[in-house]
């Protein structure tokens, strides 16, 4: 494209999602391209001829010869009728519609952070496909797919339009996908625990099992800089701080929440979580706990809290939503 704006030209092909890196004098790039359907290639393009040279494929001779769930990129129209909201689906394998379906709905949520798109998830999706499962990742209308059109809606009221739009593709799949709407489970962390608390609180009739670590329960509780840049001040938007905040919906919790947080979190403090124990132990409601000794935001250098924390999920999906004994050889 010029500076000016005109004459853009696509350098890329095909319906994929493409990661460029650019030689230094601009003459050639390589891209890593996949879609939902095809995994992961790179190629050589070259920037003057568009001529491709295909260098590498993630594919290799066995592939052809498993059966494998299928993945699909999908979108629904929001209630309102503004946004066509994107999600992926993988189907259970050997998938029939005569059969109700747990679904594991997998999210982050925050402003203008999208998780959706058109790109190869690995074969990790396969083992719970193969366990009668449904796994989803969706995103809202201020995820980024729509501009600042669509993130102005969060502006000053986080946590509302998300899950508006996360019912809506729930709402999709209880209709079209076969989903169990008495197994319906969103996981997250960060930003992603935030909404799960949310999900399982304000929306508390529709999302039923929630997994959420290094959660905000109250944006009084997170820094400014990141704070203040969607909902303003507290002095200025004292309705948006109560509204965005878990405390207010605690009542209307009846599902099952697994919460797990870092002692030494520096980023989402742990005060975050503690606080929502405290709310859901005055309501009298039940709920799972974990905390992490030495954790920060994220134990991903801590090999056994880590291994812990992936055996929780596992056992977590199993009990609440397969509904069977936990598989040895899966555990860590």
């Amino acid at each position: 494209i010029r500076m000016n704006g005109k004459d853009m030209q696509r350098l890329t092909f095909g319906d994929y999602t493409h990661t460029v890196s650019l030689s230094p004098e601009a003459n050639y790039f390589l891209t890593t391209y996949s879609n939902v359907a095809t995994p992961t290639k790179i190629a050589l393009i070259d920037t003057r001829t568009k001529s491709q040279k295909e260098i590498a494929d993630s594919k290799g001779p066995e592939f052809d010869q498993y059966q494998l769930a299928k993945t699909d990129l999908l979108r629904t129209k929001s209630s309102d009728g503004l946004f066509d909201l994107p999600f992926t689906i993988t189907w259970p394998a050997n998938y029939d519609r005569s059969k109700k379906y747990p679904v594991l709905i997998s999210i982050y949520g925050g402003p203008n952070a999208g998780t959706v798109t058109d790109g190869w998830k690995g074969l990790q999706p396969q083992w719970y496909a193969k366990e009668g499962m449904i796994q989803v990742s969706m995103d809202h209308r201020g995820s980024g797919h729509f501009g600042k059109v669509g993130q102005n809606y969060m502006y000053k009221d986080l946590g509302d339009w998300e899950l508006k739009d996360y019912t809506d593709v729930v709402k999709w799949l209880e209709a079209n996908a076969n989903v169990d709407p008495a197994k319906v489970c969103i996981t997250g962390f960060s930003y992603g625990g935030y909404m799960t608390c949310m999900a399982l609180t304000k929306a508390a009739d529709v999302f039923t099992h929630g997994m959420a670590g290094g959660s905000v329960a109250d944006w009084s509780l997170y820094d400014t800089h990141y704070t203040e840049r969607f909902m303003g001040t507290k002095q200025d938007n004292a309705e948006g701080y109560k509204t965005s905040s878990v405390f207010p919906y605690i009542n209307n919790y009846k599902g099952m929440l697994q919460i797990v947080h870092g002692n030494m979190d520096d980023n989402v403090h742990l005060q975050n979580s503690i606080q929502i124990i405290a709310a859901l132990e005055d309501a009298k409601k039940d709920f799972e706990f974990m905390i992490y000794p030495g954790g920060r935001h994220g134990w991903g250098n801590l090999p056994a809290r880590s291994a812990h924390f992936n055996n929780l999920k596992t056992k977590f999906i199993y009990r609440y939503l397969l509904e069977k004994p936990v598989p040895k050889e899966i555990l860590q």
